[in-house]
């Protein structure tokens, strides 16, 4: 059995312990209340989430691969920030995978028994040919889900770079991780529901890990989303107003450009740099490692 009170997400909350007699508003104070702490917690843990930031930026620019790897609302977590990645950011759909316990029918049902299945992390990590290139993240509340630290010891014996992300205190993951993350969010307002505040810091750090990473991958001018997927009417009419935004040309043009190059990134560095060959403007980017601001001042040099 599981020593659930050793775990601090598990402990009960003193503030909320008269929940259920309290009215919708009172409920809803108690809950906002616990959810202010989880920035707080976040910001404790900053400088490890810089470590973990840099190592992932130099996995990722060296060819490696993000993987995460969780259960339950850990593992859903994981896959929902790496889906977002390749719309985000216009990456690969293999350079940031999301691993849940169960396979992806665990992102809408409970697979019994799942989180604790130890070989089935293994095998889940094999099926993607998990290399020393590669960095992978396990995200765990507790710290201590089978499936997880599995994953990671295993990542860890092929010579793959590991980070973990976890809300309590003590967890047995962050003495495996080379790169742990410890964001300690205390007890949860439902105990034990760890959807809720551990989520909520999960989700942040997810969010500041991929998003800061990709800005230092050159995925990002200024804060502007420069390697946007244009897959929807909402994200090529935000396209559009990116290349207006940075260029000064007029959104006719920005569309005629668009139509032409079919991404944000060439349209701009071929007004900015009047280049009209697409051959020149990717060697432009190959050379400077996809960032705009470098290859447009190549030009100048």
């Amino acid at each position: 059995m599981v020593d659930i009170k050793s775990i601090s997400t598990e402990q009960r909350n003193k503030s909320t312990k008269h929940m259920d007699v309290a009215t919708t508003q009172e409920i809803l104070k108690m809950i906002n209340e616990e959810d202010k702490k989880v920035p707080e917690a976040i910001e404790a843990v900053l400088e490890d989430i810089t470590k973990v930031v840099d190592a992932v930026t130099i996995a990722l620019s060296k060819g490696g691969r993000l993987f995460y790897i969780g259960a339950g609302t850990s593992g859903r977590l994981g896959v929902l920030d790496a889906s977002e990645c390749v719309p985000t950011f216009g990456v690969p759909e293999n350079m940031v995978i999301g691993i849940i316990a169960g396979g992806d029918k665990a992102l809408r049902n409970a697979v019994e028994g799942a989180e604790d299945n130890k070989e089935a992390a293994i095998e889940d990590l094999k099926s993607y040919n998990l290399t020393k290139k590669d960095f992978v993240i396990g995200i765990a509340a507790s710290g201590r889900t089978p499936y997880v630290v599995s994953g990671l010891e295993y990542a860890k014996s092929i010579g793959a770079k590991t980070g973990s992300i976890t809300t309590s205190v003590n967890a047995p993951i962050t003495k495996i991780a080379d790169y742990p993350i410890a964001a300690i969010t205390g007890p949860e307002p439902l105990t034990g529901s760890t959807r809720m505040k551990s989520g909520t810091a999960q989700k942040l750090i997810l969010n500041m890990i991929s998003t800061t990473a990709m800005v230092k991958l050159g995925k990002v001018y200024e804060n502007l989303m420069i390697d946007i997927q244009m897959s929807n009417d909402k994200l090529v009419s935000r396209a559009i107003s990116i290349v207006c935004e940075v260029t000064g040309v007029e959104e006719k043009t920005a569309v005629a450009y668009l139509e032409r190059f079919k991404s944000v990134k060439h349209a701009v560095i071929s007004i900015l740099g009047k280049i009209d060959e697409v051959e020149m403007i990717d060697e432009l980017l190959r050379q400077n490692n996809g960032n705009i601001k470098e290859a447009l001042r190549s030009l100048k040099a």
